[in-house]
């Protein structure tokens, strides 16, 4: 698969949603910095491989659980502070576009969603195995916003 093929939606699409109690430009501004997810996504390890973090950079995300490791490369192909970021994985397992939005409802709540719409790997073996995959990418997804919202509240992540 190509990386104009990455760009293109897959069909292993996973969302999650939270609110945070904190206006959308500290939200936004601590969801993009990219080393910082590494404390409030489990078991992974963000940094960036090269540019500022902003449209064109490449990020490295390893999740690693016991012998078990997935690198995940994205590309950030669009910035629009404090509402949207969107990146395009490219790696050999996870590939496909993703996008951060924070929604402001009012001055101090912001409403965070997380869209990924991963190429299922394996053929149709991975269109089989999405179903039974789907209920934890969704629940880790949603376990680390949570994780985020409480680290902004408490004014650990800005």
């Amino acid at each position: 698969m190509t990386y104009s093929e990455a760009e293109r939606p897959g069909t292993g699409e996973v969302t999650a949603t939270v609110i945070v109690n904190a206006p959308a430009e500290v939200v936004f501004a601590a969801l993009v910095d990219w080393p910082r997810q590494s404390e409030w996504i489990p078991f992974t390890k963000v940094n960036v491989l090269s540019g500022d973090g902003g449209e064109g950079s490449q990020i490295e995300a390893v999740t690693q659980v016991g012998p078990a490791v997935l690198r995940d490369l994205m590309r950030v192909v669009k910035i629009d502070p404090p509402f949207e970021v969107r990146v395009v994985h490219h790696g050999k397992v996870l590939r496909g576009p993703g996008v951060l939005r924070c929604t402001p409802l009012g001055t101090d709540r912001t409403q965070v969603v997380w869209h990924e719409w991963f190429h299922l790997p394996a053929g149709p073996a991975g269109k089989v195995a999405w179903p039974l995959l789907w209920p934890g990418s969704k629940a880790g997804l949603t376990g680390a916003l949570r994780r985020f919202a409480r680290m902004v509240e408490n004014g650990e992540l800005s």
